[in-house]
């Protein structure tokens, strides 16, 4: 599970967010924890959660954690993200799979040789993850909370209407280089 460049303007937009600030923040599809990793390593007040349902990525973000000496702020579970439910977050971030299931197969060979389909398929519409993060996440997200989602290329107006009509307002969208929207970033109203 290789972090992309996207990815990486996403940490960067909320470490400048909540620079110097103590926030909960739970990543959903953690897989390796390389998102949440990132940001507490920069935000050093905060703690966080990792939530994933593949053990084998769950034990690899436990090793990096502890490569990291980030283990005493961050647990790790192995559930699906559905069952969190012990507190509420200041920041939810997610790259959850996007990927239209019939794009699967024209997907370059370095995504689909060494990426998990369960990563990539986001089903018929590439939403169908994205939408239960959302779900979720009107439930565990605290008022004014801010979730965080990576989203795939011309899914940018059905994720905002989606999250419109759950009670959130759209605060800042992030392009990648091809100035795509790629990051949607909200907050729970």
């Amino acid at each position: 599970m290789i972090p992309r460049p996207e990815t990486e303007l996403l940490v960067d937009s909320l470490t400048k967010i909540y620079k110097d600030k103590k926030v909960s923040i739970l990543d959903i599809g953690t897989g390796t924890g390389c998102i949440i990793l990132s940001l507490l390593m920069d935000l050093r007040y905060s703690t966080g959660v990792g939530v994933d349902v593949s053990k084998k990525a769950i034990l690899i973000a436990k090793k990096n954690a502890e490569m990291h000496e980030l283990s005493r702020r961050v647990k790790f579970l192995n559930k699906p993200f559905q069952h969190v439910s012990e507190k509420k977050f200041d920041l939810i971030v997610s790259n959850p799979p996007y990927i239209m299931r019939k794009d699967l197969r024209n997907l370059s060979d370095d995504i689909r040789r060494y990426e998990p389909r369960m990563a990539l398929d986001g089903g018929n519409d590439g939403l169908d993850l994205i939408k239960k993060v959302i779900y979720k996440s009107v439930k565990i997200l605290k008022i004014r909370g801010l979730l965080a989602l990576e989203i795939g290329n011309e899914q940018n107006l059905k994720v905002s209407k989606i999250l419109v009509d759950n009670n959130f307002r759209i605060k800042h969208v992030i392009k990648d280089y091809k100035n795509n929207v790629r990051c949607i970033l909200a907050n729970y109203i």
